[in-house]
Order: structure tokens, then sequence, then C-alpha cells
């Protein structure tokens, strides 16, 4: 496994815990990693948040989320791009590893995901020169498909490696589990992205089958279909030491049960089933 550990995505806990209260708990059960969500900072404030992550010793693994950058018009596509700038200016205060970037779907009454992609490099293009000068990577990750109409039009690793070729430097991706397991093209992708240093981030969680909720249905590690031990091996096969970020949405599951109970679950799975 990593030579780094674990890392806890607080989505993961969000439903138990504000940002503080779940930041303790990590350090308590000897989690030395997080990933908070943009407004599960701004509910705890970003000084706040920042400073008891630092109190706390915490590697922050990334920073969830910006992207979002298609819209019908100019204006919308530039409120994203503001946004994005002051998400990157979040992700330095907090110190964060890198901004996850979810890019978005299709702009409201449009077909044309072509062209959503084209709005998706156009702002990324447009953040990039701040990114930089902050020196914050961007992680595009790349969701299932079934998000591509509202959510992330880059569906696959290789069309994210594409896009980071694109771009340039200081642009990678953050590889979901949950996300890429099905794609027949995984094993080369990967090797690409290492080959490239393009491997940011790396998510995991599990594929349930039957999947009750296209959102908020993942499962724990163990629990489904995904090969994670395969999935990993390939990882650092390409070259990646850093966490392994657990992610999970649940909630009728995982959100419901005390917090402790899934962190102490997190740390056993992610010995006997990753």
């Amino acid at each position: 496994m990593s030579n780094k550990g674990l890392s806890i995505n607080l989505a993961t806990v969000r439903q138990q815990w504000n940002l503080g209260e779940a930041v303790a708990a990590c350090a308590r059960h000897g989690i030395k990693a997080v990933d908070p969500w943009r407004d599960q900072v701004a509910a705890f404030g970003l000084q706040e948040s920042a400073k008891v992550i630092k109190d706390h010793g915490m590697d922050v693994t990334g920073y969830c989320r910006g992207g979002m950058f298609p819209a019908p018009y100019a204006a919308g596509r530039q409120a994203a791009i503001d946004d994005n700038r002051r998400a990157i200016d979040e992700a330095v205060t907090i110190g964060a590893e890198c901004l996850v970037l979810v890019v978005g779907g299709l702009p409201k009454g449009s077909r044309d995901i072509v062209g959503a992609r084209e709005m998706v490099a156009e702002g990324m293009a447009a953040i990039l020169p701040h990114a930089r000068a902050s020196k914050m990577p961007l992680a595009i990750e790349p969701l299932h498909p079934m998000y591509a109409g509202d959510r992330a039009c880059v569906n696959t690793l290789g069309q994210a490696l594409d896009l980071c070729e694109r771009l340039g430097p200081d642009v990678g991706v953050a590889i979901d589990a949950y996300h890429v397991w099905w794609d027949p093209d995984l094993a080369s992708q990967i090797a690409r992205a290492g080959r490239e240093k393009r491997i940011f981030a790396y998510h995991i969680c599990d594929w349930l089958v039957p999947t009750k909720d296209m959102l908020l249905d993942r499962g724990m590690m163990g629990d489904g279909v995904i090969d994670l031990p395969a999935i990993a091996k390939m990882i650092e096969d390409a070259g990646f030491t850093g966490y392994h970020e657990v992610e999970i949405f649940s909630s009728d599951d995982w959100w419901k049960k005390p917090g402790d109970e899934v962190l102490k679950t997190c740390l056993e799975r992610f010995s006997n089933a990753c």
C-alpha cells in the first residue's frame, strides 16, 4: 500500500461532524491527512479551518472542489472562472496539495457535449495563470459517464489526460476508483498518467450492486465489486506514493452511523480490502 497511508475526504463524515470535529476525530484515530470540501470550510471559517488542520498536524491531500465551468452565457462562464480563482486562494490557505476539479456537465438547455468540453478547456486555461502563480496544482477528476449531463463532461482518464496535455504543466488528475473502475483502458491510462507525472490524488470507495442512488450510495471498500487491490497496484506501479483517500457519499448508510465507527471501518478496510 501507499507509503503515506490513509486520508479521509471529509465528505465521508459530513453528516456527523463539522470540519473541526472531523479533523480532531481523524487525529484521534491516527489518521494523518484529510481533504475538506469548500462548503465545510465556509461553514467553519477559512482561517479557522486552516488553523485546526495545522494544529492537528494534518496533511491536506486535496481541496474539493473547483470546476463547473460550462454555462450557457459568457457571464456565467466568467462567474465560474472567478469562483475557481477564489477556490485556488482557499486551497493555498489550508495548505492543500491540489485543487480537485469536477469540471461541469452540459449547460442548461444544451445537448452539445463537445462544446461543453471546450468550455472546460477554456475555463481551465483562464485560471491556470493564477494557479501557477499560487503554486496550486489543478487535478481534473474524471467522473463516471452517468454524470456527463450534469456534473462532469470529462468521463475517462484518457480524456482527462488529453486535456492535461493541452493545458501543459501544473495540471494533473485525481483518479477516483468509483468513477474509473469500469474503463477497459484503465491500466494503460494509469500507466500513461504515471509516465507524465500527472497523478495528483487517488480516491477510493466501492461500487455497490445494486446502486440505489446515482450520487449518494457509494460503498465502503470491500462491500462492492471494484477490484481495489488491482487498481492500487496500477497506481503504485505508475509511481504514485501519496495517500489513498477514502471518499464516500452514503446518505442511507454510512452517513447515519457514528463518525468514530465510520473512521474505524475505513482503517480496517484500508488494511484488508484495498
